[in-house]
């Protein structure tokens, strides 16, 4: 059975993340991205809605009786305590789904070289390991706010871009247009398609 070589996407908010991964797609990676994933396990995830609404209230819950994401946001995005529950709650789900997609790509006839996932907080909760390359997306602050619209104090939490990017086995600085970032993200498939 033929691994595909696993690639993680992680940086600061607002940085360019979605964007890259959408790049490794159109330049033949099998992709995935943890907002995805999340959204599939609000969805259907009986466990998760409970653990939700016992912990958060039923007001966090949308028109159809799921978990709304903008609603379970807009909550915990106030309360720290709150928050680091969601991450605890979901970090270990997205990761086991995760994990499955990697090995159902691994079973197919013709499985892909490359699959890439974006992972906002993967140096933050030690996820690296189960990554063949690490790939960082950054840009300055000020960009970055411009980019997401609005500052917020999430990115205290996080490890700084700079030793993220030491850690990196690719780092891109987004400073320039999307056709630039597509550029490079085509030079980093031709180098792991080779290494794969």
């Amino acid at each position: 059975m033929t691994r595909p070589l696993a690639v993680a996407i992680t940086g600061g908010i607002g940085a360019g993340k979605s964007t890259a991964l959408e790049s490794f797609r159109r330049h033949g990676a099998a992709t995935v991205s943890s907002d995805e994933i999340v959204h599939h396990l609000l969805a259907t995830d009986p466990e998760v809605k409970r653990a939700l609404v016992e912990r958060l209230g039923d007001e966090i819950l949308g028109e159809e009786g799921a978990p709304d994401r903008e609603l379970i946001a807009f909550r915990v995005f106030r309360d720290r305590e709150a928050l680091d529950f969601l991450e605890k709650l979901l970090h270990p789900l997205v990761s086991r789904e995760y994990m499955d997609w990697r090995e159902q790509l691994a079973k197919l006839p013709n499985p892909p070289g490359v699959c890439v996932t974006e992972v906002p907080l993967l140096y933050e909760v030690g996820a690296e390991k189960r990554f063949d390359k690490v790939v960082v997306i950054t840009a300055p602050s000020k960009l970055r706010e411009a980019r997401r619209g609005r500052a917020d104090d999430r990115e205290a939490r996080l490890i700084p871009d700079k030793e993220k990017a030491k850690r990196a086995d690719f780092t891109y600085v987004n400073t320039g247009t999307p056709d630039q970032l597509d550029a490079w993200v085509a030079e980093v498939m031709a180098t792991l398609t080779q290494a794969s």
